[in-house]
């Protein structure tokens, strides 16, 4: 038998699952057991978050790595707390010395994209504040797969093999380590085939064992200092040493009774915010109404490009944040709104690739929590012996001087990476996410109208067909809308693109509480899985 293991010629439908003592919803049958392993064991829903969280490197490493940044919103004891564990630009990096090394664009990938990584750096702050469970149970699951292996899932499987491709093309010796580690003689595995990583097993210890500290100030960050020095790049051991994830306040709107919280500036959260507050004063009806849909479209496509003009390193942000989520604000956009499609100032959608995941426990704690290289393997560097992958963050920034989000050192970037979760009467409703770059706030509105204004449940509100806006008039559609709302979307102006691959709309898990009980979502575009008990 000749199976494709991606290949699923018939529908089927996916149940919303309910759990009372807690539940674990990831991209990642493997990332899910690492996190009920723990709940099951005692540990509360920040302790799983965490086995899920150092698991997800070894099992996805095509959507994050050891190099990764992290968000993440954790509801502990009754408070929401918000960490940002994204790094800042190396403190000797610039648009000129780009320029003088060729570039006339940013660069996507290699080792003059690499930002300081924050991951591991936030990782242990939760640890230190929150977990309840030593760390040697906490990195088994992850420890385990890195060095006994796992069988290879058939969405990572493709993803792999798209950066493998990329990377044979580029033919670049700085993309060795990348072929060294994560391929099979050259080539990356195939769905079901086993995947080993004795390096990042190895790894793996050394940050648990020193809490970090190698990760940023001792062998290991030597090793990814010496590493891009190497190779020419401008990441250095001070900026490592130098690193620090910090506590940041969530930002909020009421959407209909619901509070919506989001990680506040550098990340795009607040544009999903933004949108909503357009939409709250605007009737939507039924999710097939395509005038529903433009008007959906609309609101995204003013906000995101709103984000991309305001939106920065907090510290360099011209705009206050409050003045964006103004009612203001909100009345004048909505005003903008027509019947018909219009032209904001267009800016490129990137894609990327991203892991999101949600946990809760018996004791109603609750984690809404990302983390991503950005795209795919990041930049294609790997630190040789080690299993570290480094992000490719730097290409968030603008090539060009003088605006709020321009390439400048020691700055963070504009990010895309957004934890979402939802409260109401100052109580946990639910954590939810959605992965994928500039459609992680496009995605977020859809998944959350969804549910609040057309009462879909959690899995059908992720499995629903999405539309991600691409540029200036420009959206794509998923195959599955029913023929006449692509039409009408056109009548609207729209230039309507449909797709049949789910790579670029997002990848999500809701995690709801209704009384003592959990109700849970998980995506149906990818190797989705979830735990209950």
């Amino acid at each position: 038998m000749k199976f494709n293991y991606n290949d699923y010629p018939y529908p089927s439908t996916r149940r919303v699952i309910f759990g009372k003592n807690g539940m674990v919803a990831t991209s990642s049958a493997y990332a899910t057991s690492a996190g009920a392993k723990i709940l099951l064991e005692g540990g509360n829903a920040i302790d799983a978050a965490l086995a899920t969280s150092i698991s997800l490197p070894v099992v996805e490493p095509t959507g994050n790595g050891l190099g990764s940044d992290m968000f993440a919103l954790i509801y502990f004891e009754g408070k929401l707390y918000g960490i940002n564990a994204s790094g800042r630009s190396p403190e000797n990096i610039s648009i000129e010395r780009l320029r003088e090394k060729g570039y006339d664009k940013m660069p996507s990938c290699g080792v003059n994209v690499i930002n300081t990584p924050g991951f591991i750096g936030g990782f242990m702050k939760i640890y230190k504040d929150f977990a309840t469970v030593g760390l040697d149970k906490i990195f088994e699951s992850a420890i385990s797969y890195a060095e006994e292996g796992f069988a290879v899932t058939p969405q990572i499987a493709k993803l792999w093999g798209e950066s493998v491709d990329k990377y044979k093309k580029l033919n670049r010796s700085e993309f060795d380590e990348f072929f060294k580690t994560f391929t099979m003689n050259g080539r990356a595995p195939k769905a079901g085939e086993v995947f080993k990583c004795p390096d990042m097993a190895e790894t793996l210890r050394e940050i648990r064992d020193s809490k970090g500290e190698s990760f940023y100030k001792g062998n290991l960050g030597q090793k990814i200092a010496k590493e891009v020095e190497r190779l020419g790049g401008f990441l250095s051991l001070k900026d490592l040493k130098n690193y620090e994830a910090r506590y940041v306040k969530p930002i909020s709107t009421n959407y209909r009774g619901i509070d919506i919280w989001e990680i506040p500036p550098n990340g795009h959260g607040i544009s999903v915010l933004m949108a909503l507050n357009i939409l709250s004063e605007m009737d939507l009806k039924d999710r097939n109404d395509p005038q529903t849909l433009h008007k959906i479209i609309e609101a995204i496509k003013l906000s995101l490009t709103d984000a991309k003009s305001y939106v920065a390193d907090p510290e360099k942000m011209k705009i206050k944040i409050q003045e964006l989520l103004s009612d203001e604000y909100a009345d004048k956009r909505r005003s903008e709104i027509k019947d018909f499609a219009i032209l904001p100032e267009p800016y490129k959608i990137n894609s990327s690739d991203t892991v999101y995941f949600a946990t809760a426990d018996k004791y109603g704690n609750m984690v809404s929590m990302i983390q991503s290289n950005y795209a795919g393997f990041g930049s294609g560097i790997v630190v040789p012996g080690t299993g570290i992958s480094l992000n490719n963050r730097i290409e968030n920034f603008y090539f060009e001087g003088g605006l709020v989000n321009s390439l400048e050192g020691g700055k963070l970037p504009y990010h895309t990476i957004i934890p979402g979760f939802m409260t109401k009467d100052k109580e946990a409703l639910g954590a939810f996410g959605i992965m994928g770059a500039f459609m992680q706030p496009q995605a977020h509105v859809q998944v959350l109208t969804n549910m609040i204004d057309f009462n879909l449940n959690p899995q059908a509100a992720l499995d629903a067909p999405r539309i991600m806006w691409t540029e200036g008039k420009k959206i794509q559609v998923e195959a599955d809308f029913d023929p006449k709302i692509i039409a009408e979307l056109k009548n609207f102006g729209h230039n309507v693109e449909i797709v049949n691959d789910y790579k670029s709309m997002g990848r999500g898990q809701i995690i709801l509480k209704k009384d003592d009980v959990y109700i849970g979502g998980t995506e149906k575009r990818t190797d989705s899985n979830i735990f209950s008990f």
